[in-house]
């Protein structure tokens, strides 16, 4: 028999013969506060949830039903919802029906089951993911869809529960979380040793030891296995009784009342104090990890045995006839007839509209625009005031970093809900000086210095951004963020796309990166790849050469997060960052005069950059190489020849039209890429122009497949200028 019919009988049979386990150490109901309706309640929706696990099998079997991962045995978080409020943000682990089934009783008019079958059913109808993913997640039960990623929604749980207390500083208000809010996250044993999760309780702990605002609470429903790998007995009680900044609770998950005690004492908590706690929640894990999975095969017999008699729908049933309010024949009829009801309810989800095309599918991955409150227009006087001494400077032609700085100033004097974060960004000013004098003109709760862990950093972005801030996180070094890639990939990006537009986390993530720095570096400071972006549908790649550019192009990134709720990646050419001349010293001719807000021309999304009108050869690049392939016209055109040079500026996505109308009547086509010629940009831009522009030549130069050393061999793999001009005078012959 199958595992799950095995247990669904086994409930029948206890509760004819009443066969029910003893709750002699179980806590009273009415000592904790638990009403007869509200333990009703929530013991309905136990039995619900476990019916809809046993359907969505069945509707598997017949291939109607998708991603069989269940709840049984985890009944219990139904209890932690009713304990905690309806607004309270939850970042839910995937064995959580009985949770959201439970929170969608607190908010009238909601039909939880419809959708869950709906979201089995991969409906387009879904009212979560328009049935792109059978997730948990609901908007208005405040319910951020999560998808199977292990543990990688506590980071930014950490971030929405840190952003409350900002919110509260700032006396920011009509913001998505109250400002008493307590956020969820809940998770299993096994994936409470994940570096994800691991970081993110060390997040919230720094903070808190710190005195820092967490009202989280991190819900590890404990099972003792992960898939088929046991958890060592003691293993996560001994992690966190006596961590540092957590406050431990524990309790039975498998008793209805035992349950509601311990989230209500953990939600009490976090709310009261304002700090975090880690409720340590026994479980079983009922039927296996997922659908075909079969436990037999890697338990033994006896353990199974033991975890089915601890089931908590018999232990649900032993406190409703306990207390006088069931009998085992109401409990039985209740449970048969939640079955049928939602048996029906499958055939008629089922026959409702898929995803058909292509197009319906995509549909998500870029949020949709929303309205927003018209921006801060700050006086001359402010600004001056503001600014300070640097007003005085702001008519002299400066490099990059200084024009970034005054740029992310104005920014965030306009915007008041733009925090930057990151690694030393506050009164150090950031390792190249970017974020100079932005921790002394806002203060700490708009500059925040993190802890030195980029999943905590993204993390803490994506979490504000639930809250609705516009964060602006760094990462020092293009390199680092390979820790952490999975907060951009998996999170980050994928919320609209999983929540059909309904979530999104607006943000621009600043990087310092790519190669030609000649005093510091190697490869941890000289990452030239930007395959990790360019693979990710839906984010925006953003790549200036300069300053004037790079002030303009922030503003559009700015615009683009507020506005059209995107997640912009920022990447800033280190080695470009104080470069002054271009052909020779004291030339001045990378440096630019900064242009105040409405001045100058804006850098929208796609806009390419073109120097020069020669129909020779169009030079197509981007970053430093712009800078050399300048350097490179120049003496290319004292051989007669005419060049243009062309700044992508975008590169991910490339307006191809764009693209295509700058190369104009150019004969050839040479691309500098200083991104290795394996899974570089200029792959795709050769593929580009041989599909659009078949009567050009086309040719590419870009930097070998290697990582990049130390000291003076540290430009070595890279092009040069000497190499754009002898790869364009073999292209022109």
């Amino acid at each position: 028999m199958d595992a799950a019919e095995a247990v669904h009988e086994k409930f029948l049979g206890a509760l004819a013969e009443g066969r029910l386990p003893g709750r002699a150490d179980a806590p009273d109901p009415g000592a904790i506060g638990l009403s007869r309706s509200e333990a009703t309640d929530i013991f309905l929706s136990q039995l619900t949830s476990r019916q809809m696990d046993r359907l969505s099998r069945h509707l598997q079997a017949r291939g109607e039903g998708f991603y069989t991962i269940g709840s049984s045995g985890h009944e219990g978080n139904a209890a932690v919802a009713a304990a905690l409020r309806a607004t309270d943000m939850a970042f839910l682990h995937y064995r959580s029906n009985a949770f959201q089934l439970h929170r969608a009783r607190q908010v009238p008019g909601q039909t939880p089951t419809w959708d869950m079958l709906l979201s089995f059913a991969a409906s387009s109808e879904d009212p979560i993911s328009g049935g792109r993913h059978k997730v948990i997640g609901s908007k208005p039960l405040a319910i951020p869809p999560q998808t199977s990623t292990i543990a990688s929604h506590l980071p930014k749980a950490v971030g929405a529960a840190f952003s409350i207390g900002i919110a509260r500083r700032l006396g920011m208000t009509g913001l998505p979380l109250p400002d008493d809010a307590v956020v969820l996250a809940s998770f299993g044993d096994a994936s409470a040793n994940h570096s994800t999760a691991q970081g993110a309780f060390n997040t919230a702990g720094w903070a808190a030891y710190q005195g820092s605002p967490m009202p989280l609470v991190f819900l590890c429903e404990d099972n003792g296995i992960g898939i088929s790998t046991r958890t060592p007995a003691g293993w996560i009680e001994a992690q966190f009784r006596h961590r540092a900044g957590l406050h431990y609770i524990q309790c039975d998950g498998t008793d209805l009342a035992a349950a509601y005690k311990g989230a209500k004492e953990a939600a009490d908590y976090a709310r009261r104090t304002r700090r975090p706690v880690f409720l340590h929640m026994a479980t079983v894990r009922l039927y296996g990890h997922a659908g075909s999975d079969v436990q037999g095969a890697y338990l033994p017999k006896a353990l199974i045995e033991a975890d089915e008699a601890r089931d908590p729908l018999l232990k649900g049933a032993a406190l409703m006839i306990e207390q006088g309010w069931m009998s085992a024949a109401d409990v039985a009829d209740a449970y048969q007839e939640i079955g049928a009801t939602l048996a029906r309810q499958a055939e008629a989800a089922i026959r409702r509209p898929k995803i058909t095309t292509a197009a319906a599918v995509m549909a998500s991955l870029i949020p949709p625009k929303r309205a927003i409150a018209r921006a801060n227009s700050p006086s001359d006087d402010e600004r001056k005031a503001m600014f300070g001494n640097d007003w005085g400077q702001m008519d002299k032609p400066m490099h990059m970093a200084r024009l970034l700085s005054w740029a992310l100033a104005d920014l965030m004097l306009a915007h008041r809900e733009i925090v930057v974060a990151g690694e030393d960004v506050g009164p150090k000013g950031g390792v190249y000086n970017v974020t100079a004098k932005l921790h002394q003109r806002f203060g700490s709760a708009r500059v925040i210095n993190t802890l030195l862990d980029e999943q905590a950093i993204l993390g803490l972005a994506i979490g504000m951004a639930h809250n609705g801030f516009v964060p602006m996180p760094e990462i020092q070094f293009l390199a680092y963020v390979h820790n952490a890639e999975d907060q951009i990939r998996g999170e980050a990006a994928t919320l609209s796309f999983f929540s059909n537009g309904q979530y999104t986390n607006p943000m621009v993530i600043r990087i310092a990166g790519l190669g030609y720095q000649k005093g510091f570096g190697g490869h941890f400071h000289n990452d030239n790849s930007l395959a990790v972006f360019r693979d990710i549908p839906g984010i925006i790649l953003a790549v200036p050469s300069n300053g004037r550019d790079a002030v303009q192009m922030l503003r559009e990134c700015v615009r683009l997060a507020r506005e059209e709720q995107r997640v912009v990646v920022f990447v800033e050419p280190i080695a470009l960052y104080m470069t002054r001349d271009l052909h020779e010293e004291g030339d001045g001719l990378w440096t630019s005069i900064y242009e105040a807000p409405g001045e100058g021309t804006p850098i929208r999304l796609g806009d390419v950059g073109v120097h020069g009108d020669g129909n020779d050869l169009a030079i197509v690049t981007y970053g430093n190489g712009y800078y050399l392939s300048r350097q490179a016209e120049k003496l290319l055109a004292e051989d007669g020849v005419k060049a243009r040079v062309i700044d992508l500026r975008w590169l991910g996505p490339v307006d191809t039209d764009k693209l295509v109308t700058a190369v104009g009547g150019a004969k050839r086509i040479l691309i500098v890429d200083e991104c290795r010629i394996t899974g570089s940009q200029s792959e795709a831009l050769m593929a580009l122009f041989v599909e659009q522009t078949p009567d050009k030549i086309i040719a590419r130069i870009a930097a070998d497949d290697s990582f990049i050393p130390l000291g003076r061999a540290a430009t070595l793999t890279l092009p040069s200028r000497e190499g754009i001009i002898a790869a364009a005078r073999e292209l022109l012959a």
